[in-house]
């Protein structure tokens, strides 16, 4: 609101200063400096509104980025004869589970740090956030180790579902076992998998919608099959041909077209393979896997939102520096009206002194009247009598006449 003002302020006293500058040709050359800044800065304003105005269609659509997801996979075993050192002795106790074979299967994952941006600011989301669901089979003979050798993890909000560092899944046996990640990704924006066709012409095999209408879009411009008599219309060749259907089909069709196009991406496929019977001299490293994963840029998303608030100190010196142009300005605008008072009475003192009476008798008839034409009723012939003007009614006339033009004055 502030802002509001001081821009509204500037713009009155510029105006004020350009009818100075009007009014009296010698401040021209002396001002066109000013007048210059005057142009760049509206210039300035002007850029800086269609900027903010992009910055804020921009974030209405949540800017994304691509960046890599590394997912960790390891494993550990208890109770394995190796581990106990009695290989060929049966020790274990089934009514305790004590030294049961047993091993347990670790999936976790973290984003990797962009090299130019450092460290994110603000807190690190949780590896369980990322994946929409997830599927793990265990290939194993379901005769020797009936329980449940498929775990699936649907994603779902609520305190019921916690978001999560990683999963652990523990299984018993001691036999060598081959594993089967399935994961879908939860992208930001949307991914989607490119029919055949639509991936031949565009050269993508996945992407949201709307990145996908706008890589159509562009293939249509570059190709000019945009109607010319009709905009409104999209011409097919070969390949659009086995797209559309048609041979011209409406522009505002594009996204109802592209859409039949689209179908589920294909999920992240991870196969593991361990034997927990096969001693480990040290700890195993984690087997890693690196994909691609689309999501909001938050770090781009708060700077371009710190652009459109302006900054307290800058803020603050502008409003200091519009109170100073508006107040040289004003003292401009009065110093003209004294030297154009002064030059006047110079030029022709008489006429001058006519003149003035001549406007004060208005004013003063103005303000004894309730309205123009009671005003007009005075006789002339006491206005041209110096002692109709030496009555004791005239000097508080002149005081209300002052009066209004003080406010007036505060008005404007």
């Amino acid at each position: 609101m502030d802002g509001h003002k001081a821009a509204k302020r500037r713009k009155l006293t510029d105006k004020s200063l350009l009818n100075v500058i009007l009014q009296n040709p010698d401040f021209a050359e002396d001002s066109q400096m000013y007048q210059s800044l005057l142009e760049m800065e509206r210039k300035l304003d002007w850029t800086i509104t269609r900027k903010r105005m992009e910055i804020q269609d921009t974030l209405s659509r949540n800017p994304a980025t691509t960046r890599t997801l590394r997912i960790f996979v390891s494993h550990t075993v208890s109770g394995q004869s190796w581990q106990a050192g009695t290989e060929g002795d049966n020790l274990t106790n089934p009514e305790t589970g004590e030294s049961i074979p047993a091993w347990q299967v670790r999936i976790e994952g973290r984003l990797l740090e962009l090299p130019q941006r450092g460290k994110d600011k603000g807190p690190q989301r949780k590896f369980s956030t990322f994946i929409k669901r997830m599927m793990v089979e265990f290939d194993r003979d379901t005769n020797v180790y009936p329980e449940n050798n498929i775990v699936e993890w649907p994603r779902a909000t609520g305190h019921h579902n916690p978001p999560l560092d990683g999963f652990t899944i523990r299984r018993t046996g001691d036999v060598p076992t081959n594993i089967r990640i399935v994961m879908y990704l939860d992208h930001y924006p949307e991914q989607y998998r490119l029919s055949p066709d639509l991936s031949s012409v565009l050269g993508i095999r996945e992407e949201s919608h709307l990145g996908a209408v706008q890589a159509l879009w562009s293939y249509i411009k570059i190709q000019g099959l945009q109607d010319k008599a009709d905009r409104r219309l999209v011409r097919s060749d070969e390949k659009l041909r086995a797209i559309f259907g048609a041979e011209t089909i409406p522009f505002q069709k594009l996204p109802e077209y592209v859409k039949r196009h689209l179908a589920p991406p294909e999920p992240i496929l991870l196969h593991y393979s361990f034997d927990p019977s096969i001693p480990l001299s040290e700890p195993e490293r984690p087997t890693a896997w690196d994909v691609e994963l689309k999501m909001e840029d938050a770090a781009l998303k708060s700077k371009m939102g710190v652009m459109l608030h302006a900054n307290k100190e800058t803020s603050t010196t502008l409003a200091k520096m519009d109170e100073e142009i508006a107040l040289l300005a004003q003292s401009l605008h009065n110093s003209h009206l004294k030297r154009t008072f002064l030059q006047s009475f110079a030029n022709d003192p008489a006429k001058f002194i006519q003149t003035w009476l001549e406007s004060q008798s208005r004013d003063l008839e103005s303000v004894l009247g309730a309205g123009a034409s009671e005003g007009l009723t005075l006789r002339q012939e006491e206005l041209r009598r110096s002692e109709f003007f030496r009555l004791p009614w005239v000097e508080e006339a002149v005081a209300v006449q002052e009066g209004l033009r003080l406010a007036s004055k505060g008005m404007q």
